[in-house]
């Protein structure tokens, strides 16, 4: 069993390619991983990464090796998970990040830990996008098509960026009806956390290149821009999600939706080389199910 230990601490290194980052994920000292490699190197008498000041690089022989001892290490876990599987309900940490957005999911996450109550969750709020693997992360909730090879994904739904205002603002400021007209308005802007750039509004080939938002707020939280929207105080963009019920009794208004084409898809990814246990199944199967509709 020693030896499926320094199987898997080789098998984070080879996939993070940081002694750094693999020490992290497995609660040890990155000289305690140094030196595990070390011996496994010695013993095997080949050399299976490239070392520099700053960067740690697979050797052929180290990517061949990686590629078996993945296999092991899933069939092991495999094995596992099916003598436990059947005898015991999900447990163990789970650490997940979802974007700030991810706050509207709470409801949905607090219903998974009704049901799965000894699954400890970790959840990580941040607009920044982070690294499933380097950083140790079982799941991760995020938009946009997956571009990293090293994680599986399934989709989970779909919301749409409203521009909306109450109708009251609009009684007394007036409904703009093409994006020009948003020279005339109080706009209300979020900007990310993690690059500190305003968010965009989804008006495609409608907004001119030379066009300015007149900025009535900034916030980097999105029930500011709720709230404020809500006491007449300007017009925002805002993800549907938030604001079903104001949409459907007629508190806010949606408004230039000709030049809106924004449709957001909602992604559950993890690790590829990672085989699901009972937890993460449990978890990704009830996202799919529960998340959408909010």
């Amino acid at each position: 069993m020693e030896s499926l230990g320094v199987l898997d601490v080789f098998v984070r290194v080879g996939e993070t390619r940081s002694f750094t980052a693999a020490a992290k994920q497995l609660g040890i000292s990155a000289s305690a991983v140094s030196k595990a490699i070390g011996r496994l190197e010695e013993r095997l008498r080949v050399r299976l990464f490239h070392r520099s000041t700053r960067t740690v690089s697979l050797t052929p022989e180290g990517a061949q090796f990686l590629e078996r001892c993945r296999r092991i290490l899933y069939e092991v876990e495999a094995a596992e998970n099916e003598l436990s599987h059947s005898q015991a309900t999900p447990y163990g940490k789970l650490r997940v990040s979802v974007p700030s957005v991810g706050m509207l999911f709470m409801p949905t996450f607090a219903r998974f830990k009704q049901r799965y109550p000894d699954i400890e969750l970790d959840i990580d709020c941040t607009d920044r996008l982070v690294d499933v693997i380097e950083e140790g992360f079982d799941a991760v909730i995020r938009t946009g098509d997956p571009t990293d090879c090293r994680l599986m994904a399934r989709e989970v739904g779909t919301y749409r960026r409203v521009i909306v205002g109450s109708s009251a603002y609009f009684k007394r400021a007036g409904v703009p009806h093409k994006p020009e007209d948003l020279r005339q308005h109080a706009c209300m802007l979020y900007r990310y956390r993690s690059t500190g750039k305003l968010a965009n509004w989804p008006l495609g080939q409608g907004l001119p290149a030379n066009l300015e938002l007149p900025v009535s707020m900034i916030t980097n939280t999105l029930e500011p821009l709720v709230t404020f929207v809500e006491h007449g105080l300007g017009i925002a963009c805002v993800p549907d999600i938030a604001i079903k019920r104001q949409l459907a009794d007629g508190t806010l208004i949606s408004v230039l939706e000709d030049f809106n084409e924004d449709v957001t898809t909602f992604r559950i990814l993890w690790p590829s080389s990672r085989l699901l246990s009972p937890k993460l199944r449990a978890f990704v199967d009830f996202m799919v199910d529960n998340l959408f509709p909010l």
